[in-house]
């Protein structure tokens, strides 16, 4: 089963992240471009940023990037931590899927036509995982290692390496929100 070409949401935690917004919001708006060139998407994409209680000027970036058809925020009212910032941004977004990503570009946003692929194909949920850690220091790898050894051997079902860059399909957003834990 082949789901129809898709709207397309980006939700982008950000916590003090005004020294990369430029680059992002460029990368971002390009690849929107190319993605509905190229007939991956219907429409531009959407671009959520969630600023999550940043000491410096994140939100005035996101304010100045506003525009009627892309780019667009949200606020917390203080710092609530990545993944309540992550959750307030997917539960907003308004397409056919979301892909979130951290700000700093560090997973590879090419990937993102491949994920649009899979849920083409069917899929609801796509994770992107790393194939190198190269640009993790010494210690963060180490720890990330350690980490997923850990939750393993307390055999609980996780991806290695998958941080938080995935799609998700808008079904796939209402079951989560279905959830009352937060």
């Amino acid at each position: 089963m082949t789901n129809p070409l898709p709207t397309l949401s980006f939700v982008i935690p950000c916590y003090n992240e005004e020294a990369v917004l430029p680059r992002l919001l460029d990368t971002l708006r390009d690849m929107s471009r190319e993605l509905q060139a190229a007939g991956h998407i219907a429409g531009a994409a959407q671009i959520l940023l969630v600023d999550d209680g940043s000491k410096d000027r994140t939100w005035e970036l996101i304010e100045a990037a506003r525009d009627s058809h892309v780019a667009t925020g949200l606020r917390l009212s203080r710092n609530q931590g990545h993944q309540a910032a992550l959750l307030a941004g997917l539960l907003n977004a308004d397409a056919d899927v979301t892909i979130s990503m951290d700000a700093d570009l560090q997973d590879d946003p090419r990937v993102v036509v491949q994920m649009l692929e899979r849920y083409r194909e069917g899929a609801e949920i796509v994770f992107g995982v790393r194939a190198a850690r190269d640009t993790d220091t010494a210690f963060k790898r180490l720890t990330a290692r350690g980490y997923y050894k850990a939750l393993h051997a307390l055999d609980v079902d996780v991806i290695p390496d998958h941080a938080d860059f995935r799609l998700m399909s808008a079904k796939a957003i209402v079951a989560l929100d279905s959830f009352q834990e937060r």
